[in-house]
């Protein structure tokens, strides 16, 4: 991560720093992780598209996205979260209002992979980084509260969606979303600074605090969250059809999805809260537990009280997923490839996404049913597990092991 220039080295201005990154992170994050789920049912009545070739418009972004975040992680490296921030504001914004006039679906295909790869790719790894960076102590709440934020962006802007699509048009609201998106945020990234320099001017470390090698960590952690993320992923782009399905409106269905998000702020506070106090990997494996167990239990619900009640309870454990992961790409990798190596785990995390949203869609439109889908994210859960628990196995026999 850039340091600083000099005059920058007020340790309160951390709090501003986390609160546009937050901001940021849960527009954008909101738009390009699961904000296309409620334009599914318009979309396919309008143009007779399936669910999987819909699904595959939010693969795209979400392979841009990983794709965007090998390269942007290293940017950040190099030049500074604020120019990197400032492009995914305006490439996230513009490839929206384009979208929104589109025709084809290979448009919206390339259209939300650039979205991705320009737009989330900047924002992601390098303002997690950045936040990381930011707070010395404490860094597993502050990432808890900017990965709060996404939550809420994950929640609120498909709800919001929801209501702007049956006001104006799913075309004129996907347009809406994309001019507030570059109005509302460009003037918030102008609060983005990098943390100062260390004291005495003293370069970040290279080592990594197990003593493991760094592309090791990074690999091992890229893997998991494969398939961490491919279980995610079916509820946030699938659970409002799924509802919808039953016999539901789809302000009811978002509705259900943004209790959810809105449970998974707390979730993601208390979970980064929790890193500090039993460690980043333990913390990993709680919320990943969580919602491998319950991930399945959605396709046997018919009603809406019953949904309402169960999202909640799953929202708050899969909230933890997210933040956890994030510290611990934080407190296992080498100080100085920070933004780098969360840039290369974000990556994987939002192919895992892509693939989960797929597969989802994609099983469905094979047999009418969402059972499969929500099978094949179980499935996935649990071989994330077993790879994490396989992590924290080899880093806890080594004696040179400072933080995990």
């Amino acid at each position: 991560m850039k340091t600083a220039v000099q005059g920058n080295d007020n340790p309160r201005y951390r709090w501003v720093v986390l609160g546009a990154s937050t901001l940021i992170l849960a527009v954008t994050m909101g738009q390009l992780v699961n904000g296309l789920s409620v334009y599914f049912v318009p979309m396919g009545l309008s143009e007779g598209w399936g669910r999987g070739d819909i699904a595959l418009i939010n693969t795209s972004g979400l392979v841009g996205l990983a794709l965007g975040s090998l390269v942007m992680g290293f940017a950040a490296d190099r030049f500074g979260a604020r120019p990197v921030a400032v492009l995914g504001i305006v490439a996230t914004g513009l490839a929206t209002v384009v979208a929104s006039m589109a025709s084809e679906l290979w448009q919206f295909y390339a259209l939300f992979f650039l979205a991705g790869a320009l737009g989330g790719g900047a924002l992601a790894a390098p303002l997690m980084a950045l936040v990381g960076s930011w707070f010395t102590l404490g860094a597993g709440l502050a990432i808890g509260l900017a990965s709060a934020g996404q939550a809420l962006g994950q929640g609120g802007v498909p709800f919001s969606g929801a209501f702007m699509i049956e006001a104006l048009g799913w075309r004129h609201a996907m347009m809406a979303q994309g001019l507030i998106t570059i109005a509302m945020l460009l003037p918030v990234a102008i609060f983005l600074r990098d943390p100062p320099a260390p004291a005495g001017n003293v370069g970040l470390a290279d080592e990594t605090p197990s003593g493991l090698p760094n592309n090791l960590i990074t690999g091992w952690i890229a893997l998991a969250v494969v398939f961490c993320c491919t279980c995610m992923s079916v509820p946030l782009m699938h659970l409002v059809p799924l509802i919808q399905g039953k016999g539901f409106a789809a302000p009811e269905a978002g509705s259900v999805l943004f209790l959810m998000l809105m449970v998974a702020i707390a979730g993601r506070v208390a979970f980064g809260r929790l890193t500090d106090l039993i460690g980043a990997i333990p913390a990993y494996l709680t919320a990943s537990a969580w919602q491998t167990l319950l991930v399945m239990g959605f396709v046997f619900i018919d009603r809406l009280g019953s949904f309402y009640l169960y999202a909640a309870i799953y929202g708050f454990g899969y909230a933890g997923v997210m933040t956890t992961v994030i510290v611990t790409t934080r407190n296992l990798t080498a100080p100085a490839r920070r933004a780098s190596s969360l840039g290369i785990v974000t990556a994987f995390a939002y192919l895992g996404h892509g693939l989960g949203g797929w597969q989802g869609g994609h099983l469905f439109d094979l047999t009418g049913d969402y059972q499969w889908s929500y099978a094949n994210a179980a499935i996935a859960g649990v071989v994330n597990l077993i790879i994490v628990a396989s992590l924290w196995l080899t880093i806890n026999r080594r004696p040179t092991l400072k933080a995990a």
